[in-house]
């Protein structure tokens, strides 16, 4: 029978594989923008419906936006940003290299 694996072991062998640090890095960013467009949507108390309204996207692709399923583009950003009463702000950020 063979040996079962840990979740670290089994995470570090799917990282080791070619592109897998990229993806995770992009699945990463889609979650994270998701997750402050929902968490400012919930402030203003809104639904996705009324933001999907106010940036002209339809509310299913604000739910997939919101999961992380999709990345959106620059100017769809830009429309949930002002939909949202927000400036979107995009900026570059040095890599850190391993050492």
């Amino acid at each position: 029978m063979p040996e079962r694996k840990s979740w670290a072991d089994k995470r570090a062998e799917i990282m080791s594989r070619p592109g897998a640090g990229a993806a995770y890095e992009a699945a990463r960013l889609r979650f994270e923008l998701g997750e402050a467009v929902r968490n400012q949507r919930e402030e203003l108390g809104i639904t996705q419906q009324e933001l999907a309204r106010r940036s002209g996207l339809k509310q299913p692709a604000v739910a997939r936006l919101e999961a992380g399923g999709t990345m959106p583009t620059i100017p769809v950003l830009e429309r949930v940003a002002v939909a949202l009463g927000m400036r979107l702000n995009v900026w570059l950020e040095q890599v850190r290299q391993a050492s």
